[in-house]
């Protein structure tokens, strides 16, 4: 590489934030609209159909794109072997959800699945033609050029949606926002990005990938199923209603948790791939990645927790008040995804699917046991079982990273505390000018809320600065034109 991992690293962060701030920020603004105009039940019904596709979009990537990415020397029957295996599995995919989609809407007892997702399996055709596109640019850390694509198809498919559901088309409005937004950024993908499928295909590339990609496709169908699955349970057992306003909590806690964690993961991934056989080096990076993630995730999930409450309020209207003690508690699960993210992508980086797919059995095991135990006492007792998994899953992740690259659960445990005590101060602060809105009226919560997202930023802040936070004081210390060639530690 010409530049230093460092540079190449920050780089690639940098624009990665840009890309996560456009996709989020404007699936956050097209989110709340459509929330405000629709209802929680339609929300449900899309939460019906979650893992399935969710299921289905594993199949799409397979595995292949990961190990793409992890092949240092992947060649072009490398990447069109994969493009053409890609759209085979697309097309059949789609196919296999028209088949089902009567025995989804029977299972659900809601007629209206059946040609819902008959629709969106449109979408998974579509995705089929840019998966190559999109992992040739991951490679290569240039989210500069994704950025466009996110920006591109996100403001196109958001105004469509909300269009439609200005005009009273419901929760097809929804199902408009998915297809939309498969289609205009599979063909922004091939407008702007170079690479191009040649007519060769190998089975001998596909063979020689499968045995990390195929670890990785059965970890992703495991971990997409039992990350819904709560869709599944929820939507059997209780109303649309009910899973509407888990669905919006869980996307309302994703939308900062899993935005900074996927914007540093997916760049972290590569570059982690390409020194897996420096331990030392994987240790270091690996640390200075967990602790800027806590000192980013762990203030936002805490204060998101505290003022959820005029949050929903103001944002979503009463309507969705229900679901503000749902998101309190996502926010704790919040609050081990980045964690167990850096974790998985080093494993990832250095080649252990095998590992990798070990540990999901195991957590999913977890996981279905909770739901069999937590089910009937409710949703917010299932709730409590996601997080008891998520804690017991990131121990034993910890366990295979001691013996891999010396980093273990004391040690990530020590370095993260100091970002978690000064998040958890900040929060406590937040909540104390919280109780002084004694009043409902929406101008109060408005001033309340303010009042708190700025007093909490503040009051964070100086606490870093004050305890001389490592990571806190490496960004106000760092020059961007001090970066060196010849630097290659992370």
């Amino acid at each position: 590489m010409n530049d230093s991992l460092k540079s190449k690293t920050l780089y690639g962060i940098s624009w990665s934030f840009v890309d996560a701030v456009i996709l989020r920020g404007v699936q956050f603004i097209v989110g709340i609209l459509l929330t405000r105009l629709l209802f929680p039940a339609q929300f449900g019904l899309i939460g019906m159909l979650a893992v399935f596709f969710a299921v289905a979009q594993a199949f799409l990537l397979s595995g292949f794109g990961s190990a793409l990415i992890q092949k240092r020397d992947a060649t072009q029957i490398d990447m069109c072997s994969i493009f053409y295996f890609n759209i085979v599995v697309g097309i059949l995919a789609a196919g296999l959800l028209c088949i089902v989609a009567p025995w989804i809407a029977a299972f659900y007892h809601q007629p209206i699945l059946s040609s819902m997702t008959m629709v969106l399996s449109i979408t998974l055709v579509i995705n089929s033609f840019g998966v190559v596109q999109t992992t040739s640019i991951i490679k290569n850390v240039n989210f500069k050029l994704l950025s466009k694509v996110t920006a591109i198809s996100s403001v196109i498919s958001g105004l469509i949606s909300v269009m439609l559901a200005l005009n009273g088309f419901g929760v097809w409005s929804l199902v408009a926002l998915q297809v939309s937004d498969s289609f205009f950024r599979t063909v922004t993908l091939w407008v702007i990005n170079t690479w191009r499928p040649e007519w060769i295909f190998s089975f001998d590339s596909l063979k020689e990938m499968f045995g990390f990609g195929s670890r990785l496709l059965l970890t992703n169908i495991l971990n997409q199923f039992f990350n819904n699955i709560h869709f599944i349970v929820i939507g059997k057992l209780f109303s649309a209603s009910d899973l509407g306003y888990f669905t919006r909590a869980k996307s309302l806690q994703e939308l900062p948790s899993n935005t900074f964690s996927d914007m540093v993961g997916r760049v972290t991934f590569p570059v982690f791939s390409s020194i897996q056989d420096d331990p030392v080096r994987i240790r270091q990076g690996f640390k200075k990645v967990l602790t800027g993630m806590a000192l980013v995730i762990f203030p936002l999930m805490i204060g998101l927790a505290v003022v959820s409450r005029p949050l929903v309020i103001i944002l979503l209207t009463d309507k969705w008040v229900q679901s503000i003690p749902y998101i309190q508690l996502m926010c704790i699960v919040g609050m081990f995804y980045p964690l167990q993210l850096i974790n998985i992508n080093v494993l990832t980086a250095i080649g252990k699917s095998g590992i990798i797919l070990r540990l999901e059995i195991i957590r999913k095991t977890l996981l279905v046991i909770s739901i069999v135990f937590a089910w009937r006492y409710g949703i917010i007792a299932m709730i409590y079982g996601i997080i008891f998994v998520e804690i017991i899953s990131y121990s034993i992740n910890c366990h295979y990273l001691k013996k891999l690259v010396r980093y273990s659960l004391y040690q990530q445990i020590y370095d993260v505390l100091p970002y978690l005590i000064m998040a958890s101060i900040m929060g406590f602060v937040v909540y104390l000018v919280g109780l002084l809105n004694v009043y409902n009226p929406v101008l109060n919560n408005i001033a309340s809320l303010l009042s708190q997202i700025v007093l909490g930023c503040l009051v964070y802040v100086a606490l870093c600065w004050l305890f001389k936070l490592d990571v806190f004081m490496d960004i106000l210390k760092f020059k961007w034109k001090s970066l060196s060639v010849s630097e290659v530690n992370i």
